[in-house]
């Protein structure tokens, strides 16, 4: 039963996985760091608060928190898309050109999703071995 368990915990992707979340948890504070200390203080100098909590406000019934959140989550989703993703397609799509001249060269056509998966592949059995 212990035997299974320590094969279990370690295969690769349960590492992986775990390194993941570690990873994601810590960008996580990078950008909230980034929403409330640069983002949101840029906001309030347009608008002259930081927070939309008082506005919309009828008794108990409080939009502005509502509309505070869904500032805060599209700021969140820009700097991701902004910091993380376009960088991210970019340097993906200059690899697929440098493979694609690099398999024009050699004489071979060779879809770059197919060349990245060979890669993955081959790395993931010298890895086994």
């Amino acid at each position: 039963m212990l035997s299974g368990f320590k094969a279990f915990i370690m295969k690769g992707n349960v590492v992986d996985l775990a390194v993941a979340v570690i990873m994601g948890t810590a960008f996580s504070a990078v950008v909230d760091a980034l929403v409330k200390s640069v983002l949101m203080p840029l906001i309030s100098v347009l608008v002259g608060e930081p927070n939309f909590d008082e506005f919309l406000a009828f008794g108990d019934i409080r939009f502005g928190v509502f509309l505070t959140a869904l500032v805060n989550f599209l700021l969140v989703a820009s700097a991701i898309y902004f910091v993380i993703v376009m960088p991210m397609n970019h340097l993906i799509e200059r690899r697929n050109r440098k493979l694609a001249i690099k398999d024009e060269e050699q004489g071979e056509k060779v879809d770059p999703q197919i060349a990245l998966l060979t890669e993955i592949r081959d790395t993931l059995k010298a890895a086994r071995d």
